[in-house]
């Protein structure tokens, strides 16, 4: 078995894909207070950036940035994962290994990360995220979607709400 072993930059900015074992779920919507509260109390213990966040029925897109001198994104994802788990009091179909390991089968055991490279590659992924629940179409524009940090870009005046109607063709670095 292979063993992947992350990258460990301090101060790194990261997006993050994290996603529900069951595909067809609905549940990240579902008990999106529930999510929001396990972030904010990971978020308070063990600071760092959200710089955009999208949640979508069973996956989310993040890009988060640690602070200078703290490395550690992984800890904070089982963190979440875990708070979340215990409030929703869900359990999903488990494998043997899961059950092993004492996991509750509700999330995928890995998630998928990138390390930004430039600035550039930072303002694409902050897209990606916001652009995704129209790739998925849950709706045509993205400030549609109740589950974005586009909301709060566009309240602080750092995105134009114009720019939930332009096109975007799902390429990074364009």
């Amino acid at each position: 078995m292979s063993r992947y072993l992350r990258p460990r930059v301090v101060g790194a900015s990261v997006f993050f894909t994290v996603a529900l074992a069951d595909r067809r779920a609905r549940t990240l919507v579902e008990q999106v207070d529930a999510l929001r509260e396990a972030v904010r109390v990971t978020k308070a213990e063990r600071p760092f950036r959200i710089d955009a966040w999208v949640v979508l029925p069973e996956h989310m897109h993040a890009v988060w940035t640690l602070p200078e001198g703290d490395a550690d994104y992984s800890v904070r994802w089982k963190e979440i994962k875990t708070r979340f788990t215990k409030s929703v009091g869900r359990v999903g179909p488990r494998s043997a290994s899961k059950i092993a390991r004492g996991e509750a089968g509700v999330w995928q055991r890995r998630f998928w990360d990138h390390h930004i490279r430039d600035e550039r590659d930072f303002a694409a992924h902050l897209r990606y995220c916001w652009w995704n629940p129209v790739k998925h179409g849950f709706v045509e524009r993205p400030v549609e979607w109740p589950y974005s940090s586009i909301h709060r870009e566009i309240r602080l005046g750092q995105v134009e709400p114009e720019w939930a109607g332009i096109t975007f063709d799902g390429a990074f670095g364009e």
